[in-house]
């Protein structure tokens, strides 16, 4: 794997692929530490403070984020849950596209387009189950929320109208052996 930084942008390749960060709206500096026999990167930021401390740890947690999903990748896990009608999903566009179908028996399909990098498979072993899988942690999870987004409950009583699709598992890809 290697770690490239400069002026603020951060470039991490992998065996995956490689995901480029941009943190130059951030007062902060970014810096391999010299000295030592590893590499290791330094994030400071000067005369700070009580919450704006906290954007050093968001820093260095988007690109941990990074390493992980050039050198593993992540993986969510949506399933469909209803009550009378059953929920149709087809993956079309060469797993790019979800199209949903029969939500509450409604006629609409409600389309939701993969963000880059993300595909989109049903899962073999489990009943209404889809597997979403990337190396940007922000382009999958943004990918569920669009899917459960645009399966959500209109003008009723949420309590009682559990229909939708939700996340049931997330992380990073297993190694399988």
């Amino acid at each position: 794997m290697t770690f490239a930084i400069k002026s603020r942008a951060v470039k991490v390749t992998g065996p995956r692929g490689s995901l480029e960060l941009s943190f130059k709206h951030m007062p902060i500096d970014i810096f391999f530490e010299e000295g030592s026999d590893e590499r290791k990167v330094v994030v400071e930021k000067w005369f700070t403070g009580g919450k704006a401390t906290a954007s050093i740890r968001t820093c260095v947690s988007h690109m941990e984020n990074a390493m992980t999903g050039v050198t593993k990748g992540f993986e969510y896990k949506m399933r469909f849950g209803y009550s009378h009608f059953p929920i149709n999903v087809s993956i079309t566009n060469g797993a790019k596209r979800v199209e949903i179908r029969n939500f509450l028996g409604e006629k609409v399909v409600r389309i939701v387009d993969a963000a880059e990098g993300v595909t989109v498979v049903r899962s073999a072993d489990v009943k209404d189950e889809i597997v979403l899988e990337g190396n940007d942690i922000q382009n999958v999870s943004r990918t569920c929320a669009l899917i459960a987004q645009v399966c959500s409950v209109k003008r009723k009583d949420i309590r009682k109208f559990l229909d939708g699709m939700y996340v049931e598992e997330k992380g990073a890809i297993e190694a399988e052996e």
